[in-house]
């Protein structure tokens, strides 16, 4: 027996033109994705992944992919949608989300966007920035520069041509500063200058921000230690390997930079030895929690819950219901 029976959407909605949303953000470790699966059983949802990791195939372990009997059991979104050498952008993230979060609410159910990748919920609420695609060609261009020069000479570069977004990045960031450069070389424009540029408009949906904020940093800190030491005992060096192995990769394509996997690939380049990968994993990951919540902080209208109180999933559901009702 269910702690709520699942209800009509027209019943649930009647006061409201706009149809609800669910949106569950939280830093990683946060147990996002249990309270998600719990809130699936309460409500006739369908979850969209708002993840930037779990859109690449095989990338399972290092990136707590729901299996695939919850896969079964539950819809889920943009999970498994490209290859590892891919790209993916949130603009991509927006027009997906949309476009699934129109099914879904012609399906008569609720979309439940579920994930710790803030800068996708951003887009998708607020609209995109007039910024350009990334081009292989440029990337690799820049790589090789930064590989002859080092990152720090490559931030000098970018405080002469884009001095706002230099000032806020540190000088090892290589992946922004990458960034930051190859839309100043595609467009002859500072990405600070673009980045105000959003599509605006009322967003075509009635939101419940529901927040998973720990009121203990110090017990995630050990959640994440511990989850990534399972992730390293499920097998995690392994997935890597296979994935080089299937695919053309390299240290500098996103799927690779992604906490767990940029460590793991160090370690399989003899950077670093097991004990080493254990703790920079773990720091890496401690870090996006700490960027994720930071993220938190800035945004309006969120309603937190620790994510680390007993009967989680019950107050969130609570919760839930009310929204729902009007």
């Amino acid at each position: 027996m269910t702690l709520f029976p699942q209800a009509s959407i027209l019943d649930l909605c009647a006061i409201e033109s706009r149809p609800p949303a669910v949106f569950i953000m939280g830093p990683t470790a946060s147990g996002k994705s249990a309270v998600a699966q719990e809130i699936a059983q309460y409500f006739p949802v369908e979850i969209i992944s708002v993840d930037s990791a779990q859109v690449y195939l095989g990338m399972d372990i290092g990136t707590a992919k729901p299996d695939a009997a919850t896969q079964a059991a539950i819809p889920h979104h943009l999970i498994d949608i490209i290859d590892p050498t891919q790209a993916y952008s949130a603009a991509r993230f927006r027009d997906d989300a949309l476009r699934l979060m129109s099914g879904i609410t012609a399906r008569g159910k609720i979309p439940l966007l579920v994930g710790g990748t803030m800068l996708y919920f951003r887009a998708l609420t607020a609209g995109v920035s007039d910024l350009p695609e990334a081009d292989e060609g440029t990337r690799k261009q820049l790589a090789a520069e930064a590989a002859a020069r080092g990152w720090h000479a490559m931030h000098a570069e970018l405080t002469a041509v884009d001095p706002e977004t230099a000032a806020r990045l540190k000088p090892g960031d290589s992946q922004r500063i990458q960034r930051a450069l190859e839309i100043y070389r595609l467009t002859g424009s500072p990405m600070a200058s673009l980045i105000g540029r959003r599509e605006r408009g009322p967003f075509p949906y009635r939101i419940l921000n529901i927040a998973m904020v720990p009121r203990d940093r110090a017990l995630l800190h050990k959640r994440i230690a511990l989850r990534f030491d399972d992730m390293l005992q499920l097998g995690l060096v392994g997935e890597v390997r296979e994935l080089r192995r299937r695919h053309a990769l390299s240290q500098d394509l996103p799927s690779m930079r992604c906490v767990g996997y940029r460590q793991v690939w160090e370690y399989l380049e003899g950077g670093a030895s097991e004990k080493e990968l254990r703790m920079r994993g773990t720091a890496a990951t401690r870090q996006l929690a700490k960027r994720q919540l930071t993220w938190l902080r800035a945004m309006e209208d969120i309603e937190e819950f620790d994510c680390l109180r007993a009967g989680l999933a019950a107050a969130v559901a609570a919760r839930v219901r009310v929204f729902l009702a009007g």
